[in-house]
């Protein structure tokens, strides 16, 4: 894990940005000007419109000297296999992981990361680095074969994370909900990234960064109580791995 090279970022835009405005510096910043092909995942996509959402990706980072395959059912083997890079988009988690598990693809894509390949990805594909996506917020519209995720992180991820409560919302908020999961899975962190964030991992140093701080929901030994304290932007957190 600590030769992994990372980037998992709550979401595809900041406040009012464009479409990976505010990623693409990052990870241009992250890659450096070599030529490389990147397999873009898109299964996050519950319309299956693929080849549409890897030229929004395109897009989006038409700045970067990079390839862009788009990983297709029929194709998805052997597209990450020549890859030098591991993409994946935001959209539903549970139909990325349903067709992860589908296409067998789960082990594939962590021996590649774990052997030098860098991850990217925003929402569901952040979501999908830690252990479980037992923290997503997406609605399950469908059942993947389990909730067992990369695993490329010892902890959670609560992308689009806010704790707002609007006025005469009687649900719980996003806090109460991750401390449920403290509760139920003691001794598992969840690092919660609000937008305009990211994990970035690398030289096995492991920081959060963007424009506002993160929180770290974590218990003591098993104890189910939940505790949280703020992550600081560019602190390292690698006390987490």
């Amino acid at each position: 894990m600590s030769h992994n090279r990372i980037l998992a970022f709550s979401s595809s835009r900041a406040g009012n940005g464009g479409y990976l405005e505010s990623a693409a510096p990052v990870i241009k910043d992250f890659l450096g000007d070599q030529l490389l092909t990147i397999a873009f995942i898109p299964f996050a996509a519950v319309g299956n419109e693929y080849e549409e959402y890897t030229t929004m990706v395109k897009k989006g980072l038409e700045g970067l000297t990079v390839t862009i395959e788009t990983v297709m059912p029929d194709t998805a083997k052997e597209t990450i296999a020549k890859a030098d890079i591991i993409m994946v988009g935001g959209g539903n988690t549970f139909k990325l992981l349903h067709d992860i598990y589908e296409l067998k693809l789960l082990d594939i894509i962590r021996d590649k990361v774990n052997k030098g390949a860098p991850y990217i990805g925003w929402s569901a594909g952040a979501n999908i680095t830690g252990p479980t996506i037992g923290t997503t917020n997406d609605m399950p519209v469908i059942e993947p074969k389990s909730f067992n995720a990369l695993g490329l992180f010892p902890f959670q991820i609560n992308p689009h994370y806010t704790n707002a409560k609007p006025a005469g919302h009687n649900g719980e908020t996003r806090a109460q909900r991750l401390e449920e999961f403290i509760q139920v899975n003691p001794g598992v962190p969840i690092v919660c990234l609000p937008e305009g964030t990211a994990l970035k991992m690398e030289n096995g140093v492991l920081r959060l960064i963007g424009q506002l701080p993160g929180v770290l929901f974590y218990s003591e030994a098993d104890s189910p109580v939940a505790i949280k304290r703020e992550i600081n932007i560019n602190e390292d957190i690698s006390f987490l791995l």
